[in-house]
Order: C-alpha cells, then sequence, then structure tokens
C-alpha cells in the first residue's frame, strides 16, 4: 500500500518546517525511506560550521586521504533484499540480545550477506515497509544467529533506545544511507539523503542522530553521528555526470559517520551493474574537501529522528 506523509504545518516566527522534499523510495515497492522531515533527508547547506571541524578533519587524516567508495562490481558492497509478506519469519539468536529487537526477522538461506567479517543481512517487507537489519548475520543451516539486530518503521521517525546499539555502531540503520545503483543510474537519478561512511578513530561518544558508540578516550575524534558535507565551493564540473549525482548530494546532505572502519570509506550497495569508471571517479574526491557541520539545533525531540530548521539550524 502507498505511504503518505501527513504534515502539520505550524505557524512559527522563528521555526520553520523542512520543504516537502522526495524522499528516497525502496525499489520495488511503494515504501519510503523515513518520512521527508527526518534526519537522513536534511538538506545540510546552511548549517554552521562545528566548532570541532578542525581536530574530526585533522584525526580523519584529510590531508592524506580521498574519498573511498566501499562498493563497486561485481559484487563488492551491501546487499539487500525486498521481500514479500509471505516470507517466513524466524527467530534469530543475537549475541548482544539486550540491544536487539527479538524480531522475528524474515531472514532465510535466500536472503544475502555481506561478504567480509560485518556480514550485514538487510530485508525490507514490502507490505509493511519495515526495514530489518542484522550484523554478523549466519543462517547456520536453520539456527540463525547475529551479532545484533534492528527493525526499523519506515514510515516514522522514532530512534532506538538511547545506548543501543543497531547493525552498526552508531545504533543507526543502514540502508538510508547506501548509495543505490537506481538513484544514479536509474530515470530519475538522484540521491535526496545523507550517505554513511566510516573512519577509523570514533570518540567514546555519540551524538544525534546516533545512539551508540564504540570509540576511543580522544576528545579529537568525531563521535558516531557527526555530519560532513562537500564544499560548496568544490568544483565537480570535472566529474562525470553520475559521479556528480553522488557529489551534490555530498554537498546538500551530507555523510554521517556510522560505523568504525577505514578513513572516508562511503558504503554503497552490491550490484553487478556498478561500473569501475563510475566508482574510480569518486576516487578522486580529496576528503579535505569536507567540512563537519553541526546539526545539534536542527533536532526536535531526544528520541526522535525528525528535524525543524530554526534559530542555529537555518533552512537552505
Amino acid at each position: 500500500m502507498k505511504r503518505t506523509l501527513a504534515v502539520v504545518l505550524v505557524a512559527w516566527s522563528t521555526l520553520a518546517l523542512p520543504p516537502a522534499l522526495r524522499a528516497a523510495d525502496v525499489p520495488g515497492t511503494t515504501c519510503r525511506v523515513f518520512p521527508a522531515n527526518n534526519v537522513w533527508n536534511m538538506d545540510v547547506r546552511r548549517l554552521p560550521i562545528h566548532a570541532k571541524n578542525v581536530a574530526w578533519r585533522r584525526t580523519t587524516h584529510v590531508g592524506t586521504t580521498k574519498l573511498h567508495p566501499d562498493f563497486g562490481p561485481p559484487s563488492y558492497g551491501i546487499p539487500f533484499d525486498v521481500v514479500a509478506p509471505s516470507h517466513a519469519d524466524v527467530s534469530v539468536g543475537f549475541r548482544y540480545d539486550d540491544e536487539s529487537d527479538p524480531g522475528p526477522y524474515p531472514f532465510g538461506p535466500d536472503i544475502a550477506i555481506e561478504g567480509g567479517s560485518d556480514r550485514h543481512a538487510i530485508m525490507i517487507d514490502e507490505d509493511t515497509c519495515r526495514l530489518y537489519e542484522l550484523f554478523a548475520a549466519r543462517w547456520n543451516g536453520g539456527d540463525p544467529s547475529a551479532g545484533s539486530g534492528a527493525i526499523f518503521d519506515l514510515d516514522s521517525n522514532a530512534l532506538r533506545p538511547q545506548g543501543w546499539t543497531s547493525a552498526d555502531a552508531a545504533g543507526l540503520p543502514i540502508f538510508p544511507g547506501l548509495i543505490r545503483w537506481d538513484e544514479v543510474f536509474g530515470t530519475d537519478p538522484g540521491i535526496h539523503h545523507a550517505l554513511r561512511f566510516t573512519v577509523a578513530c570514533t570518540r567514546n561518544a555519540h551524538v544525534w542522530p546516533a545512539r551508540h558508540h564504540a570509540g576511543v578516550a580522544n576528545p579529537d575524534c568525531p563521535p558516531m553521528g557527526a555530519r560532513f558535507k562537500l564544499r560548496a565551493s568544490f568544483d565537480i564540473s570535472t566529474y562525470s555526470a553520475k559521479a556528480q549525482v553522488v557529489l551534490k548530494a555530498m554537498k546538500t546532505y551530507g555523510l554521517i559517520v556510522a560505523d568504525n572502519g577505514s578513513d572516508w570509506y562511503v558504503q554503497g550497495t552490491v550490484d553487478p551493474r556498478w561500473t569501475y569508471a563510475f566508482v574510480d571517479q569518486l576516487k578522486r574526491v580529496p576528503a579535505r574537501a569536507f567540512v563537519a557541520v553541526d546539526a545539534s539545533a536542527c533536532k526536535v525531540a531526544p528520541n526522535s529522528g525528525a528535524y525543524q530548521y530554526g534559530p542555529g539550524c537555518p533552512a537552505p
């Protein structure tokens, strides 16, 4: 069924609701990826530079690092599966069960699992528009297990409980921050959401909208949830039209620190249609072209991913 967004307009002299942005859709469904006023869909072009910008840039080695697309041909990236309501649901045994949603999950031997050590599995129910994500997922011949699991209602701005992990260390959903082939090469190209990325050093703290951290006691490392954007002045005219789709999103919606990993690795989906020519374009972008922005004044409520423009959070 088609999900619609009910927007309540409130007249304030100094505050403004976000514009009715087109939220990204889940391919093959009528599901949107969170309401238009969700933090993943927030335009950050006019947000103030964060007070820790210089320190965060230094500890992520922007002077010697370039952006790294953590996806590409033939099957490199994070997979996801859209499942029918008839898909069997199963109970999953979790290592971190005190911070995992009990489920059940539409997991099975047919569900793709990310290669490498993280072994993420992502499932989206095409009818209920619920997003299911697993970390360290294993089918185990019908006795499924995972490190952790999280379930998100794509129609809701609700965040996970404070202090809870998810399928990544920030306690955030993974799917909304992935670069997808249909967004870049589809009939209506455009990325209308922030992107998830990793850095090697994160602080033992987190900021909205993150709910969890797994870092070190170094105040100069960015916390989980820290947001960066590509500078408006960065010249993208020498990049291909398809690479510009990604770079425009980085200028408009930015990137969110979502997990520990290599510096400036940005994630995308598994898709055999990715080309080396495309991903190699993104490898040319220097990390020094990014700056940290302060989104704290955009928060509506502590446990909500909704944002609102106003003092300290200027509208684009």
